[in-house]
C-alpha cells in the first residue's frame, strides 16, 4: 500500500536546495501485434476491443490519487507512450490531455508528445491528434525498406511509413523518427536508404536505436543473424555522419536534433529530474526534499484497470538509498554528449560533489571522462564505453 504524503516529507538523509522539474508520463499498453524484438509493457489487441473509456477512467483515477506527491508542482512535457497509443482514437486523446489540465498545472511550453505508429496511421487522424492538444508527434518507424520491416516484425510497409512520416511534418512543427539499426541482415547500404529516405524529411529530430536482443522476447528465443560489432561500429559512425551533415546534431547516445528540438521529455530524464508515470506498469520518480521515491503501476492492463479505479494503482515503490543515487544519476547524465554540470549534480541529488570525487578521478585516469571546474562530460572513448563508465559509480560493496 502507498505510503502518505506525511510519510515521505519526514527528516531524511538528503538536502535537495530545490525540487527538479517535473514530467508526466502516460502508458498506453496495446498494439496491434507483438513485435519479437520488444520488452516495453505492450499487449497485443488482436481483434478485442479496446477499452478505451474504462482505460481513460482508470488513468484519471491514477493520477486523482497520486495528486498529493506532485501538488502545486508545473508540470514540463506530457508523453503518452505505449504500446501504440495511436490506437486510441482522437477523442479519446482529447479526454486524456483534458483529464491533465484538470488536474495538473501544465507550463504553458508544455510539450506534449504522442507516439504512433504508421500502422495505426489514416489521414486526418495525426491532425486531430493535434486538435486534441498534441503537439509533438514521434512516429516509430524503424525502417523504410520492406524486407527490413517484415524481419523486425511490423505491421507496416515502407510507403505506410512515409505517408506517415510526411502527414506529421505537415501537421506538427515538432515530430520525431524513430529508427534502428544493426537490423537482421542489415546491410551499410540499406542503412544509407534508410537514412536517405529519414533526412528527406528533414526532421527536427531523429532517434536511432541499436537493435539489442532483450530477455522474455521472441528474439530472445530464436535470435536473429544481426551485422557483427564491427559492422553495427560502421553504421554508427555513418549515422553520426550523416545526421551532423544534415544540421542534426547528436547531443544524446541515441538522439539527434537541431538546435532547440531535444526532446523535453527525455532530457528531463537524462537530468535526472522528477515523472511520475501512470498506466499499466509505468515507473516513476518523485522527489521531496530530504529523499527520492520510485514507484510502478501493475502491469497487466486489465487488473490495472480494476486497481486504479479501486485507487490501488501503485504495484510497490521504494525510496531509493542513499548510495545508489549516484549510479541512478550516472545511468542518465553520462547518456548526454555534454554530461552534467556539477551544480546540477547537488541540485538533484542532494549530495556533496565530494561523495563522487573518487569514482571520478578514476574515471578521469582512464580517460573516460573530461571535467573542469563547473562540469563533467564522457569523453569520445567514455561515450563509446559508457557502460564501463557508468558502472565505476556502482555502490562499493
Amino acid at each position: 500500500m502507498p505510503s502518505t504524503i506525511e510519510h515521505h516529507l519526514r527528516p531524511g538523509t538528503l538536502q535537495l536546495p530545490a525540487l527538479p522539474p517535473l514530467t508526466l508520463y502516460v502508458h498506453l499498453p496495446w498494439c496491434l501485434a507483438k513485435c519479437p524484438y520488444c520488452d516495453f509493457n505492450s499487449h497485443e489487441i488482436g481483434s478485442r476491443t479496446l477499452p478505451e473509456r474504462r482505460y481513460l477512467a482508470a488513468l484519471r483515477a491514477d493520477l486523482e490519487a497520486a495528486l498529493p506527491l506532485v501538488w502545486g508542482r508545473p508540470v514540463v512535457s506530457v508523453f503518452i507512450g505505449g504500446g501504440t497509443p495511436s490506437l486510441f482514437s482522437p477523442d479519446g486523446i482529447d479526454a486524456l490531455i483534458s483529464s491533465v489540465r484538470s488536474l495538473l498545472p501544465l507550463d504553458p511550453a508544455c510539450e506534449i508528445t504522442l507516439e504512433a505508429n504508421p500502422g495505426t496511421f489514416e489521414r486526418e487522424r495525426f491532425r486531430a491528434f493535434a486538435q486534441a492538444g498534441v503537439n509533438r508527434l514521434s512516429v516509430g518507424v524503424q525502417s523504410f525498406d520492406d524486407v527490413l520491416l517484415q524481419r523486425l516484425g511490423r505491421v507496416h510497409d515502407a510507403a505506410q511509413a512515409r505517408a506517415a512520416v510526411q502527414e506529421a511534418s505537415e501537421t506538427f512543427e515538432r515530430f520525431n523518427i524513430d529508427l534502428m539499426y544493426a537490423l537482421p541482415g542489415q546491410t551499410l547500404q540499406q542503412l544509407h536508404g534508410d537514412l536517405n529516405q529519414a533526412l528527406a524529411f528533414q526532421p527536427p529530430h531523429l532517434s536511432v536505436y541499436h537493435l539489442t536482443i532483450e530477455p522474455n522476447t521472441r528474439f530472445a528465443s530464436d535470435p536473429p543473424q544481426r551485422p557483427d560489432d564491427d559492422a553495427a561500429s560502421e553504421m554508427l559512425d555513418a549515422i553520426v555522419e550523416r545526421t551532423g551533415g544534415a544540421g542534426l546534431s547528436r547531443y544524446e547516445v541515441s538522439a539527434f536534433a537541431r538546435p532547440g528540438r531535444e526532446c523535453v521529455h527525455n532530457l528531463n530524464y537524462w537530468q535526472f529530474g522528477d515523472y511520475l508515470g501512470i498506466g499499466a506498469g509505468a515507473h516513476g520518480k518523485i522527489s521531496f526534499p530530504h529523499r527520492m521515491l520510485r514507484q510502478q503501476r501493475w502491469r497487466e492492463p486489465m487488473g490495472y484497470i480494476e486497481r486504479a479505479l479501486a485507487g490501488n494503482a501503485v504495484s510497490n515503490e521504494h525510496e531509493v538509498a542513499r548510495d545508489a543515487i549516484a549510479f541512478e544519476f550516472m545511468l542518465n547524465a553520462l547518456r548526454l554528449r555534454d554530461g552534467f554540470k556539477t551544480q546540477l549534480w547537488v541540485e538533484r541529488t542532494g549530495l556533496p560533489l565530494s561523495s563522487i570525487e573518487p569514482a571520478l578521478r578514476q574515471a578521469e585516469a582512464r580517460g573516460l571522462i573530461e571535467r573542469d571546474a563547473t562540469s563533467v562530460r564522457p569523453s569520445a572513448k567514455g561515450f563509446d564505453f559508457l557502460s564501463d563508465l557508468q558502472q565505476l559509480f556502482l555502490p562499493q560493496a
